[in-house]
């Protein structure tokens, strides 16, 4: 039996982008509270967004450097299912703020070319280790910015121990996800950039080509 790849389609701000990401199949919807982002939307455009979703499809919050009461004032409006950290946050601030909001929490990694298999084991140990509210890494590319870099890393830095609880972000596209399932087999993927017409703006025909693409990975034989 092949493993069914999670989809995470990450960055909507419309409602009807929200419908159409639903009814391609992903898992999961991500909303950007992060101001600077041309993709951000206030809690209370998220909490229309939230009003689109069916039941069993996650909603992931995307925070950089949130205060916990700034995090708890968005949720007390838009009450998403998962945080995502994707600033300087520490250890420590991560396990806070999701403790005190009472929400399972995403860490997202930025990796850097010199980034090792074992920093990766031990940055997801640590994390583990520190909170029974920690879900998983979320790998991106290193770049000198917050929110999704755009950009592919090197895949092959992913052990294969770690592959299969990690959500894989960076660049992926319809072009390259196939090929991303093949080789990594993630857990899920979390795409943004890759499924837009515009920033913010997603294609329709893109989301769908995507989640099929995850699918034709999910199919083939790893490399």
């Amino acid at each position: 039996m092949n493993h069914r790849t999670r989809i995470k389609l990450c960055g909507l701000t419309r409602v009807e982008d929200v419908q159409v990401a639903v009814a391609a199949g992903a898992d999961a919807i991500g909303f950007v509270f992060y101001p600077p982002s041309p993709r951000h939307v206030s809690a209370q455009q998220a909490a229309a967004l939230l009003a689109a979703l069916p039941p069993f499809v996650a909603s992931v919050g995307l925070f950089v450097n949130a205060s916990a009461a700034e995090v708890a004032q968005v949720l007390a409006t838009a009450p998403v299912s998962t945080l995502q950290f994707h600033g300087d946050e520490s250890i420590e601030q991560c396990c806070a703020i999701a403790k005190a909001v009472n929400r399972p929490f995403l860490r997202a990694l930025r990796v850097r070319p010199d980034t090792t298999a074992a920093d990766l084991l031990e940055c997801e140990l640590a994390y583990r280790s520190a909170s029974p509210l920690f879900s998983g890494l979320l790998l991106d590319t290193w770049v000198d910015a917050y929110g999704g870099s755009g950009k592919v890393f090197d895949w092959s830095l992913i052990p294969a121990e770690l592959a299969h609880r990690a959500v894989l972000s960076g660049g992926l596209s319809v072009q390259n996800v196939t090929d991303a399932v093949v080789s990594v087999r993630p857990y899920a993927v979390d795409v943004s950039s890759g499924i837009e017409a515009a920033k913010g703006v997603k294609d329709a025909t893109m989301m769908h080509a995507f989640v099929s693409a995850v699918r034709q990975g999910d199919s083939r034989s790893p490399i």
